[in-house]
Formats: structure tokens, C-alpha cells, sequence
């Protein structure tokens, strides 16, 4: 009824605003006959705000929109002034408007109702936004509406149903929502192409649907859709169903397809289907679908659908050409009358659980020109029949066990331009034969037993474009000179083999390079100057190895060097300055001893008059040698004899002063000779880390046990306090998210505390550390649900400092390098020595008196410290909230919030805030951007949810009052569910103890 009074008042409205200038025009001539229409244009494009290419700079008021000459009976010329109008010859009216790709902004003027004549409306590709206006389902002569490609919003209006002669109808790429009128198909019998695609609708998809007889493509994927498909659909026409990328449930439609036995694709991804008999059956769809004789396409990815691949697959049509079954729970092997299918371009098998070997009757797929095989669990020889198929054009059996030689007869794909046989278990030589394929782009042999040298003929393919990755092999012997053939090679990594020889000068024939690993081989010699000719270099990794000589001056003129490791090299002289030099850390020059320069924790290079001097009094330091050997060993029998009376000394002032922090006895005594031999004598080499603290070494006790070794620096007048502080909280706590403390040693000139070695090392060298095993520069290798773990982790302890501690703790001092990952990668608070201890006491919480220790002390690190904390206040436990928002948001962003960007009143908070109603990939980590595309649609949107859920928690800890955010308890409770939802539980809820909204974030 609603529908019906809407449609009445749009039909008065537009006959008082229009029908006198209507009849007017069909009456008289041409001239006045388009006078309505020139109105009708003039006012849409005062709507239009950004016009950048003034398509319309020629819509004007003294112009006429079209002339119609050599009028007669059976013939008329028209020419149009308005850009992209045209005119019927016929009626004397506008009848196309077809501004496309133009970039225009603005509203769609509701004005346009009074084109009456119009049968073309197409405004595809432009920035139009605001809701789609009812009048437009005036235009009773519409044929074809198209406004695909805006920002339009709002619900698809009923009073498109009132157009009878539609026959296309596209809102694709919007920003729709709401359901879809039943109403839309109550006058459709013209209907041919309905395209409602990638918008926000939800609901169900309307029975009426079955209203359209002539409807023979719908598309509606990428919506937000529920329920099963109507079996009304049926009633149609259709031979093209796409509604991937749903919530569309129930079983595989069996009695729809029966019913489609003209359907040529069908395209069902990404819903909630399931297979039948308990998702463990897939061969009743299968049969029936071999019914729908002209089928070229099947979709049926990301759905998790069990069973085996049924033997009726093969009797899918002689016309069939896709079969996308990736990321399902699809078990067994591939049925060898999959050779059937003889016109089949792509077969995708991708993340399944299949397995056996493969039959080499898949070479029957003489069309195939892409086949995944993925992630699986197929065995066996990798067979040579696949060298028949000779259009193939890529080919990806990574991450599966195939083990055995790689065939020869894979040369014989000279179409070939990607080919991933990666993370296998492949042994034997590089075939030469790979040369042949002298169309490839992407060649990953990595991560097997591969032996040999590299084939010369290999690296003789000029055509290899985006990369090369030869690395975590057996593969030896020097690295061909061909190599400098690959002009247009991006990514070069051969890493982790037994390489030898030397690095050739020719290198910087390789222009496009933007990465470099040679790192873990027996390379050696001097490291060419002109490697740094390569103008687009951005990581250059070349560890590990046995290179000498100098470091190439060259280097810092690049301008795009943004990595460079040379650590465990026999480098020797100055570090050059400048360019790339300037921005490294004393990591990338680790185990070259000869080294000496600007870099921290590197020996100043000595002044030649030192040199000079050194060789002279060289002799006479060898003749006091002997002396000064005898004297030592008796210092150190004093030494050693004194010390013992001083511990003695301070084991019974600890007993007298139980308000000094008191070791738990259980814990092992160590002596400083145990922790000297166990580090190597506090060697630079074992070095781990260093603060405003001291420094952390790595070492192994004589029982084997790996340690870290926080070495105190006494020359700081708070370190005593500080290992005071430290061992009084470390001994007072056990969570499995918090570090745990093994014991401690304490002298008057050297105090130490000794802690697990954690494999992974600090949450900030994983964050902004290059990619170990990549062919990426400048990014991280957390993935996304490994940064949600260690964001849960670090809550969950902080939770239990906060809340559930025999004694409330306030860190003080959280930030990604105080945050350590063991080697499952869970992530553990450490770094106690400003934090705070608060006592309950009269239903109140105090901070310990520790004395005037932490007076003058700043709460934290620059970027990380609480606003409120710069008025005077406070420890609190909302400073800590501060500082692990400040953290979520740097592991979403990879930023640090001390960057240079961040000046004046722009910070890290700010400055994501905002962009989090907009482009949001604007501030997101690149490496997780990149990720994401590389994901189905369904994981896409899941990461996008997770992103979001991190940026609207990051902003709301660090808001500028403390009493507005959350505890650390809501923070913890959040995470927990989003690491829920990210592994497929459907019931996680996101923040209703945070109450996270919009108008919250737009608060402070």
C-alpha cells in the first residue's frame, strides 16, 4: 500500500512540474520540444560540485542541447552541443544521456525525471553520491539504467518497478543497503541483466524474482545476502547466477540446476553451503550438474565443502572451461577421468586436503592453461606428462610433498610464465631444460633439497620480470655470470644455499632490482662497487657469508636503499657515511670484526699518528705481557677472595633489611664468573639488546640452557633501583604473557638479572626487522592473526598486572621493545624496572613507597607516555591503557609514534583517527595490505573487520581523557573475541564493553 500512495505522489509531482512543457514539446517543433529537457539538464548539473575535466563546460543556458536538420518524411539529420546527450529524431527529445568514466561528483538531481523521453541512463564510473532519487522510476521509457561505479547509498527505491521497458538495470559498486524491494520485480517482463554487485544489501533474495521471464544475467555478489537461492529464480531465463561472496546457505542447489539446464555459469563462492549428507558428499551435485549440458563455468571456492571428488565430475559438458574448487575440505585424489574435460583453461585445487599422487592422465587437459594444485598433501613424483600441456601458463604445486626429480619435460611449456614449486621435498639438480620457458615471470624453487649448480641456461631467461627464488636449497658452485642477463628480475633470492665464489661486477646490468638476498652462503671476495648502480635497490642482504675488503662507498648514493644487512662478514676498514649509513643500526655490520666507524656499539676507527704509534710501542707491550699475565692471576685470586666476603656481607644485610627485594630461595645461585663464561666474556657478539638499562647478552649455561642476561649499567644513578624494582615485581607474579624471572646476581659494581632467551627476540625487531625468508623489503613478517595473538597476549598479561595480581602492578614503561616472543610466537611483558606497585589498603590503591627512587622519573618512553602524565599526575593503570593503544595502533600502522612525520599537534592517534571513516588503507601496513589481496574475498572481509576492530580499540585507549577508555580487562575481553571470529567462530561479538561507536571516537 505504501508503494502504491508513493507512486501516486511522484505521478502528481511530476505532472504539475512537467507535462505543460511535455505536450508542448510533442506538439510543436523541435525547438520547444526539447525546451523541458534543457531545464532537466541544466538543473542535474547544478548538482554536479567537481566537474575536473569540464566535460560540461559546454551545458549552457544560451546553447541549444540538439539541431535537427533536413527534416522530411523519411529522413533527419541531428547534431548535439551537450556532451553526452543525444537526441531521438523521432519524438525531438533527449533519449541518451551517457556520461561515463567522467569523474564527475555530486548528486543526482531529482530533475532528471523530467527527461521523459530518455531510454539510456548511464553515469558509470563517476563519484555521484547521496541516495539514488525515486523520480527517476518516472521515466517511463527507460530502458537501460546504469549507475554502477558511484558512492551511492541508501536502499534501491520500489518506484524503479514502474519503468516496464527495462531491460538492464546495473547498481554495481555502491554503497547500497537494506533489502531488495520485492516491489523491484512486481512489472518486470522485460527484465534482462540485473546487476546488484558489490553494495552492503542483506536479507533475503525475493521469491519475486521469478517474476522476470526474460532475466538471463543476475549478478549479486560481494552483498551481505542470507537464506538459500529461491527456487523461483527458476522460472527465469538464466544462464549466468553469480551470488558469490554471500551468506547464502543450505545445501548445493540440486533441483535449481536440474531446472537451468541452459546455464553457462555458475558462480556460488564464498557461502555458507555445505555439501550433502553432512557436508561429506559432493557426487549428488555433481551428477545432477552434468545435466546443464553448455556449463563453461563452476564456482564453488572458500565453502569448506567435505567429501571426495566425485568420478561424475568428468561428465561435466564439452564446453566446460572453469572449475574453481579451492579452499574446500576436499579429500582423496584427483579422479583420473578428469582428463575428460578436454576444453578445461583453469582448474583450481588450491588448500584442499587431497592427496596420493598425480595421475598423469591430467595431461589429457591439452586446453589447461592454469592449474593450482597448492596446498595439499599429494606425494610422489611430479609427473612428466604435465610437459604435453603445452599452453599451460602457470603452474603452482607449492606447499605439498612432492618429492623426486623436477621433470625435464617442463621446458617443454614454452608459455609458461609462472611456476611455483616451492616447499616441497624435490631433490636433484635444476633441469636446464627450464631455460625453455622463455616466457616466465615468477620461478620459486625454494624450500627444498635441490643439489647442484644453477643452470646457466636458467638465468639466461631475460623474460623473468618479477622474481627469482632459488633460496633453502642444497644448490652449490659459483653463481653464473648469465645472471646479469635478467634486466627486468625485481626480486633476486638465492639464500641459504652453499653458493661460492664472488659476486661479479656485471650485477648492475640488472636495473629493475629491488631486492637482493645472497645471504647464508660461502661467497667471498670484495663486494663490487657497482652494486650500487642499481637505481632502484631497496634491500640488500648479504649475511652470513665470507666477503672482505671495504664496504662499497657506491652504496650510499642509492637513494632507494631503505635494507642493508652485512653482518657475519670479514668486512674490514670504515664504515662509509652518509645515504643508507646514516639510517642503519650496528645489526647490519654484526660478526665483521675488522669494522670500525660512526655506527653505535662499533670501535672508533684509530687516527693514522695512533697507527703510527700502536707499531712502535707494539714491542714493548708484548715485553710486559708476561708481567701483567702474573699480576692478573693474582688480582684474581684477591678479586675472587673479596667478592666472596662481599656477597657473604650481603646475604646478612638482606637478612637484616627485609624491605630489600629478597630472591626466592628456590631459585639457582649463578655466580659473575657463570654469566662471564656463559656469554663469551659479555662479547659484542652475543650482544641482543640495549636501553637507557644497560645491555641484554645472550648465553648458554654449561647445562645448555639458552639465557638472557640484562647486565645493569651502574654509571646510571637509578640502575640499582631499577634492578631493585624489577626483581621485587618479577618476584611477585606468574602469568604466561608475562616474562618470568630464572634469578638474578648482585654485586656492589655489577648487578645482573638473568631471564629466558626468547628465539624471536622483541615485538619492534620483528615489527619494522626486513623479511627473513622473502622476496619483500620494508615490511614485517607478522601476519595479521599473528599480530591480533600478540595484541591479546600483551592484554591478557597487562589484564593480569592491572586486576588479578596478588600485588597491582603499573608497568610504566609499555612499548613493542618491551614486549619479547618466545618461540611459539606468544608474546610476554617484560622490562619491570620504573614500574609501579600499588597497595590496597581502606578500599583504596596507593603506590608503594619505594622511595624517592622514581621521583624525577618519567613515566615511560616518548611516545608512549600517558598526556596526563605531562600535568604532574600520577602512575596509573589508564597510563598503561595509553601506552598499549599506542602499541595496537603502531602494529596496525607500522609506525612508530616518534616518526618524523608526527610533528606539531599530529600524532599517531590523530592521524589514524583521521582516516578511519575513510580511506583506511591510507594508514594500514603495507605488508598487510599486500596480504589481504592475496586472500579469497572471504578472508578479505574478515581482515577488514580485524583491522578496523584493532584501529577502533587502538584510538579509544589513547583518547585524551583517561577516564574514557577501557581497562585492560575490556581490551583483553575484545581481543579474545576477535581471535574468536578470525578462526571462524561465527557467535564473536566485537566490543560491547568498550562500547566502541563513532560518536565515542569523536569524542576527545
Amino acid at each position: 500500500m505504501a508503494f502504491v500512495e508513493t507512486m501516486f505522489f511522484l505521478l502528481i509531482q511530476h505532472l504539475v512540474s512537467a507535462s505543460s512543457n511535455a505536450v508542448i514539446g510533442h506538439l510543436q517543433s523541435p525547438h520547444h520540444s526539447l525546451i523541458a529537457d534543457k531545464a532537466a539538464l541544466l538543473e542535474f548539473k547544478k548538482a554536479i560540485v567537481y566537474d575536473p575535466y569540464s566535460k560540461l563546460a559546454n551545458w549552457k543556458e544560451a546553447t541549444d542541447v540538439c539541431k535537427f536538420t533536413g527534416v522530411s518524411c523519411n529522413f533527419t539529420d541531428v547534431s548535439c552541443n551537450f556532451t553526452g546527450v543525444s537526441c531521438n529524431t523521432q519524438h525531438y527529445r533527449v533519449s541518451d544521456l551517457i556520461l561515463k568514466d567522467y569523474a564527475l561528483a555530486g548528486t543526482l538531481s531529482p530533475f532528471i525525471s523530467n527527461l521523459t523521453g530518455l531510454r539510456n541512463l548511464v553515469l558509470v564510473g563517476n563519484h555521484f553520491y547521496g541516495t539514488i532519487p525515486a523520480e527517476i522510476g518516472l521515466l517511463r521509457r527507460l530502458h537501460r539504467l546504469l549507475l554502477e561505479g558511484n558512492n551511492f547509498h541508501g536502499s534501491i527505491p520500489d518506484s524503479l518497478a514502474l519503468p516496464s521497458d527495462l531491460t538492464t538495470v546495473s547498481l554495481l559498486q555502491n554503497n547500497l543497503t537494506g533489502a531488495i524491494p520485492p516491489t523491484l520485480f512486481s512489472n518486470c517482463s522485460m527484465l534482462a541483466v540485473l546487476d546488484l554487485s558489490n553494495n552492503l544489501l542483506s536479507g533475503k533474495i525475493p521469491i519475486e524474482i521469478g517474476n522476470c521471464p526474460k532475466l538471463w544475467s543476475l549478478n549479486l555478489y560481494n552483498n551481505q545476502f542470507t537464506g538459500e537461492l529461491p527456487l523461483f529464480l527458476t522460472n527465469s531465463s538464466l544462464v549466468n547466477l553469480d551470488v558469490e561472496y554471500n551468506h547464502l546457505s543450505g545445501e548445493l542447489p540440486i533441483k535449481f540446476v536440474q531446472k537451468l539446464p541452459n546455464i553457462l555459469y555458475l558462480h556460488l563462492s564464498n557461502n555458507d553451503m555445505v555439501s550433502h549428507d553432512g557436508n561429506t558428499n559432493l557426487d549428488p551435485f555433481f551428477s545432477a550438474i552434468t545435466n546443464c549440458t553448455s556449463l563453461e563455468e563452476l564456482e564453488l571456492a572458500g565453502m569448506g565443502l567435505g567429501g571426495i571428488l566425485p568420478t561424475s565430475i568428468g561428465g561435466l559438458g564439452i564446453n566446460f572451461t572453469n572449475l574453481l574448487l579451492q579452499e574446500n575440505q576436499i579429500f582423496g585424489s584427483i579422479p583420473p577421468n578428469i582428463g575428460n574435460l578436454s576444453k578445461l583453461v583453469v582448474l583450481n585445487l588450491t588448500s584442499n586436503r587431497l592427496n596420493g599422487t598425480i595421475s598423469a592422465n591430467i595431461s589429457q587437459l591439452s586446453n589447461l592453461e592454469q592449474l593450482f594444485l597448492s596446498h595439499n598433501l599429494f606425494t610422489g613424483a611430479i609427473p612428466a606428462a604435465l610437459g604435453q600441456m603445452t599452453h599451460l601458463g602457470l603452474l603452482d604445486l607449492s606447499d605439498n610433498s612432492f618429492s623426486g626429480d623436477i621433470p625435464s619435460s617442463i621446458g617443454n611449456l614454452v608459455s609458461l610464465n609462472y611456476l611455483f614449486l616451492n616447499n616441497n621435498l624435490l631433490s636433484g639438480s635444476i633441469p636446464p631444460t627450464l631455460g625453455h620457458c622463455i616466457q616466465l615471470y615468477k620461478l620459486d624453487l625454494s624450500y627444498n633439497r635441490l643439489t647442484g649448480s644453477i643452470p646457466p641456461q636458467l638465468l639466461g631467461l631475460s623474460e623473468i620480470r618479477i622474481f627469482i627464488n632459488l633460496s633453502h636449497n642444497q644448490l652449490e658452485g659459483p653463481i653464473p655470470i648469465e645472471l646479469s642477463k635478467l634486466e627486468d628480475v625485481q626480486e633476486m633470492d638465492l639464500s641459504s644455499n652453499n653458493l661460492s665464489g664472488s659476486i661479479f661486477p656485471q650485477i648492475s646490468s640488472c636495473i629493475a632490482l629491488t631486492l637482493i638476498n645472497f645471504s647464508h652462503n660461502s661467497l667471498e671476495g670484495k663486494l663490487p662497487d657497482s652494486i650500487g648502480e642499481l637505481k632502484n635497490l631497496e634491500s640488500l642482504d648479504i649475511s652470513g657469508n665470507r666477503f672482505s675488503g671495504k664496504i662499497p662507498l657506491s652504496l650510499n648514493n642509492s637513494r632507494t636503499l631503505t635494507y642493508l644487512n652485512l653482518s657475519f662478514n670479514n668486512f674490514e676498514g670504515m664504515i662509509p657515511s652518509g645515504g643508507i649509513f646514516e639510517a642503519v643500526s650496528y645489526k647490519s655490520f654484526l660478526g665483521n670484526q675488522h669494522l670500525c666507524g660512526t655506527v653505535s656499539f662499533r670501535p672508533a676507527c684509530p687516527h693514522k699518528m695512533h697507527l703510527f704509534r700502536s707499531h712502535i710501542f707494539l714491542i714493548l707491550f708484548s715485553l710486559v705481557i708476561f708481567i701483567s699475565t702474573s699480576l692478573s692471576i693474582l688480582c684474581s685470586v684477591i678479586a675472587i677472595w673479596h667478592i666472596q666476603a662481599l656477597i657473604s656481607a650481603q646475604r646478612t644485610a638482606t637478612a637484616r633489611k627485609p624491605t630489600q627485594p629478597e630472591l626466592v630461595h628456590s631459585f639457582p645461585r649463578v655466580t659473575y664468573r657463570d654469566l662471564s663464561d656463559a656469554t663469551n666474556g659479555f662479547d659484542d657478539q652475543r650482544l641482543i639488546g640495549t636501553g637507557s638499562y644497560g645491555r641484554v647478552y645472550r648465553g648458554v649455561l654449561p647445562n645448555g640452557t639458552t639465557i638472557a642476561v640484562k647486565v645493569l649499567q651502574l654509571q646510571s644513578g637509578n640502575s640499582t633501583k631499577s634492578f631493585t624494582r624489577e626483581c621485587q615485581v618479577l618476584r611477585r607474579i606468574r602469568h604466561r604473557n608475562l616474562i618470568r624471572i630464572i634469578t638474578a646476581c648482585s654485586l656492589p659494581d655489577f648487578k645482573a638479572i638473568v631471564l629466558p632467551y626468547m628465539a624471536n627476540g622483541s615485538l619492534e625487531s620483528c615489527l619494522y626487522q626486513h623479511s627473513k625468508t622473502g622476496l619483500r623489503s620494508g615490511s614485517s613478517d607478522l601476519s595479521l592473526i599473528q599480530r591480533v595473538n600478540i595484541c591479546s597476549d600483551i592484554a591478557e598479561g597487562m589484564a593480569y598486572l592491572h586486576h588479578h595480581s596478588p600485588v597491582k602492578v603499573i608497568h610504566c614503561d609499555l612499548k613493542p621493545s618491551n614486549v619479547l616472543l618466545n618461540n611459539d610466537m606468544t608474546a610476554l611483558v617484560s622490562d619491570f624496572g620504573i614500574a609501579r606497585l600499588l597497595i590496597a589498603g581502606g578500599g583504596n590503591s596507593a603506590l608503594e613507597n619505594m622511595g624517592n627512587s622514581t621521583a624525577n622519573m618519567l613515566f615511560g618512553s616518548i611516545g608512549y607516555i600517558a598526556p596526563e602524565y605531562g600535568y604532574g599526575s600520577n602512575a596509573s593503570t589508564k597510563g598503561d591503557v595509553y601506552s598499549f593503544g599506542v602499541l595496537v595502533l603502531e602494529m596496525v600502522t607500522r609506525k612508530r609514534p616518534t616518526d618524523d612525520m608526527f610533528v606539531g599537534e599530529l600524532n599517531l592517534h590523530r592521524w589514524v583517527k583521521n582516516h578511519c571513516h575513510g580511506r583506511v588503507e591510507k594508514v594500514v601496513d603495507f605488508s598487510l595490505m599486500r596480504a589481504s589481496r592475496d586472500q579469497s574475498a572471504e578472508v578479505r572481509k574478515m581482515w577488514d573487520v580485524a583491522i578496523g576492530e584493532l584501529i577502533e580499540l587502538g584510538i579509544l585507549c589513547t583518547q585524551e581523557s583517561p577516564s574514557t577508555r577501557p581497562t585492560m580487562l575490556d581490551a583483553a575481553d575484545d581481543l579474545d573475541r576477535l581471535k574468536r571470529y578470525l578462526c571462524g567462530d561465527t557467535t564473536a561479538t566485537f566490543a560491547p564493553s568498550l562500547g566502541i561507536s563513532s560518536s565515542t571516537l569523536d569524542d576527545d
